[in-house]
């Protein structure tokens, strides 16, 4: 008997795809070489690497496979870019300028920027939907900005922003414009050249690839200091022996995704509708979060008045999904994405996320409303819904 839940928890990781993972099991026995070894062994790995660094900026659009540096995941990728962009600048200013609502690897890194080298940082506000302004950040640069960090669509509320007007801006200005595109790149939803961003930081596990894995697009000529320092891998931007079965993993699930050889976003935006329409019309004043038409495809933020999303949580342990960002989970602290866009802090409390992906069927989409509607109507506060 199965007794695994439904999964509806993508955004904070998918399932490892099966094709990724048989790529990556030569590489943890028999192709065991370190790619920085000069036989036999060491050139099948760098080979490997290689092909993967190919992969990986198809994905993207990338123009160069050069232009693909591997990190340990996008939080490792988000500090490179942003400490390591801004210190390579530094003489020519201090300033930082990013959302209120960005992942909160994103809000350290820049806060690592002011605590230990005086930097400035900048946060520009989003409207009800999540969505920030291009003229308000226009309006928020100075003669001191060096970097701007706009994340591509939120982790918990999958708004997606204008990167390309927003890049327009800074490039007139001479400034680094960095994207956190960890939720987008999974649906093939990033371009870098269409977009016009500097640097992108990317994740394997949010694309059905493996744990522990990630990538920083760095365009050409974009200047970065190296964080991680050591024997040189990498261009000498993150030092160590790679994970070679990791990263042949990603390489795997990204170019499963460029060759449309994966269930395409259109279904997985079908069966969140189905979703978000049953929960919309069985549990009266449930509100969705983010943008109704610009947002990711299997993304539902739902606000449940009166009911705390953990205890709701609780009540359906046939469904794995979260009351938000994982990165938040436990901190006792309501999200900082969900107050930005004017809920109060109980009704940040009150909002579950709901992720659906590749694996996710309609049996699952039907179970799943079921379960939560009958946990909503146990827990609502008086008057009780009707039947």
């Amino acid at each position: 008997m199965n007794t695994r839940p439904i999964y509806l928890d993508h955004q904070a990781t998918t399932p490892l795809d099966e094709r990724a993972l048989e790529a990556m099991l030569p590489f943890f026995t028999s192709e065991y070489g370190n790619p920085s070894s000069p036989h036999v062994c060491g050139r099948g790995a760098a080979r490997a690497i290689r092909t993967a660094r190919r992969h990986v900026a198809d994905l993207v659009g990338a123009m160069h496979e050069r232009e693909i540096v591997f990190t340990s995941g996008a939080t490792e990728a988000d500090h490179l870019a942003i400490v390591g962009a801004a210190l390579a600048v530094r003489s020519n200013g201090g300033n930082i300028v990013t959302t209120v609502i960005e992942h909160k690897a994103v809000l350290a890194a820049c806060r690592r920027l002011v605590d230990h080298h005086g930097y400035t940082v900048t946060r520009v506000g989003v409207d009800r939907y999540g969505q920030v302004d291009p003229h308000d950040v226009a309006a928020a640069l100075t003669p001191d900005t060096v970097l701007v960090s706009v994340m591509h669509a939120n982790n918990e509320i999958g708004t997606l922003q204008p990167l390309a007007d927003i890049a327009e801006i800074t490039r007139q200005r001479g400034i680094i414009m960095h994207t956190d595109a960890a939720q987008s790149a999974g649906y093939g939803l990033l371009d870098v050249a269409e977009a016009g961003v500097d640097l992108a930081s990317l994740s394997a596990h949010k694309l059905c690839g493996p744990m522990g894995i990630g990538a920083l697009y760095i365009r050409d000529g974009t200047r970065v200091m190296a964080q991680q320092t050591g024997g040189g891998q990498e261009r000498g931007l993150r030092a160590g022996t790679p994970n070679v079965p990791a990263i042949v993993g990603f390489a795997t699930a990204a170019q499963l995704i460029t060759i449309d050889a994966v269930p395409p976003p259109t279904r997985i935006r079908a069966l969140r509708d189905r979703l978000q329409g049953r929960l919309l019309a069985t549990i009266p004043g449930a509100t969705v979060n983010g943008h109704p038409h610009r947002r990711l495809p299997g993304n539902l933020s739902l606000t449940l008045p009166g009911i705390e999303a953990a205890d709701l949580l609780d009540r359906i342990p046939g469904v794995a999904a979260s009351a938000g960002s994982a990165c938040n989970s436990g901190s006792g602290e309501p999200s900082h994405v969900l107050t930005a866009i004017g809920l109060t802090r109980d009704q940040a409390r009150a909002t579950l996320r709901l992720s659906i992906g590749r694996s996710t069927t309609r049996t699952d989409i039907d179970e799943a409303a079921d379960l939560i509607t009958r946990a909503a109507h146990t827990l609502a506060p008086t008057p009780p819904y009707a039947a």
